[in-house]
């Protein structure tokens, strides 16, 4: 399925990487796992390394924003108070988010070098795929999603109905994992987003094919990266950007929506204040972009309302 740059939707000014993926950002690495069982079953996981390495043992740091806080972020509040990341990032479910902080946990205790660690700040992020999946189900469980992590590379990410993203539903659409990066005077900016939110769509400003269907509810957590020198304080305003990013798509932004954002940098150092200005607006590009393909890659789906308990059939995205 074409992404939003095939199908001529080009956001922004700023040209994207290779990849047009986080996965542009050296070192950043992602993984999935994705189930599809039955008729219920439509959910799954997706994690986020900023390197290959040990990263309790090589931290990265981090800044983290709230724009509406009707959601679950596991490990925020230390990300906010020390301005890093020790663990790997995971996005699941609204009811998986205990078995992916138990996940993370097993796979740091069981990196070499980290024998005597005995508190772990797990991050996890999460939105709500009740409308597709039988979300009591408790699945995906601590080994799937084991297996996310350890399935994590670097290279072409997928896209749409795929690892944390499989049940989620975006303006009364088929929703999920959607992914973009900017080149901005010599560093990369990549976003990863978990797209499950309400409003009334629009592409690159304009109206959008008919979405009456659409909740108002719903939620998003947008994943950064970049290899730019930032310190925890300006990857926070980096992370406060993207929502700009997720307004421009016709977001509700509603009382019902968890509206989240972390990013974070692979390079230690500090840009000045007044250099920050290109990345912000990258950021609101790249987000954009980042929701689009989630929805344009995202196809068709049936399956199973937890809140209703019937069958239910989403479109995808056409354009």
């Amino acid at each position: 399925m074409p992404r939003a740059r095939d199908l001529g939707v080009t956001i922004g000014r700023f040209a994207p990487g290779p990849l047009n993926a986080i996965t542009d950002v050296p070192g950043v690495r992602i993984g999935h796992v994705t189930l599809i069982e039955g008729d219920r079953t439509r959910t799954g996981a997706t994690a986020i390394l900023p390197h290959g390495g040990n990263l309790f043992r090589d931290r990265v740091s981090a800044g983290f924003a709230v724009l509406n806080g009707f959601g679950k972020f596991a490990g925020s509040t230390q990300v906010q108070e020390l301005g890093e990341l020790e663990t790997p990032v995971l996005l699941t479910n609204t009811l998986a988010v205990g078995r992916a902080m138990e996940a993370l946990v097993a796979h740091v205790l069981a990196l070499p070098g980290n024998e005597t660690v005995t508190s772990i700040n797990a991050v996890v992020g999460e939105t709500n795929d009740s409308g597709l999946n039988d979300i009591r189900a408790a699945r995906p469980t601590v080994a799937e999603m084991r297996q996310a992590l350890e399935a994590a590379s670097s290279g072409p990410v997928e896209e749409g109905a795929v690892g944390a993203g499989t049940g989620c539903i975006a303006f009364g659409l088929k929703g999920g994992i959607g992914t973009a990066s900017r080149r901005v005077d010599g560093y990369m900016l990549g976003v990863l987003v978990q797209a499950n939110y309400g409003g009334t769509l629009r592409l690159d400003g304009r109206a959008a094919p008919e979405t009456s269907e659409a909740d108002t509810d719903g939620s998003i957590v947008i994943v950064m990266a970049t290899d730019a020198p930032l310190c925890p304080r300006n990857l926070t305003r980096l992370a406060t950007r993207s929502f700009a990013g997720l307004a421009r798509t016709g977001s509700a932004l509603s009382n019902g929506s968890g509206d989240y954002a972390l990013a974070f940098a692979t390079t230690r150092g500090l840009m000045p204040n007044e250099m920050m200005s290109p990345l912000f607006e990258a950021a609101i590009e790249t987000t954009e972009e980042a929701i689009l393909n989630a929805l344009l890659m995202a196809g068709d789906m049936r399956g199973w309302d937890a809140a209703t308990r019937q069958p239910r059939q989403v479109r995808g995205l056409r354009l």
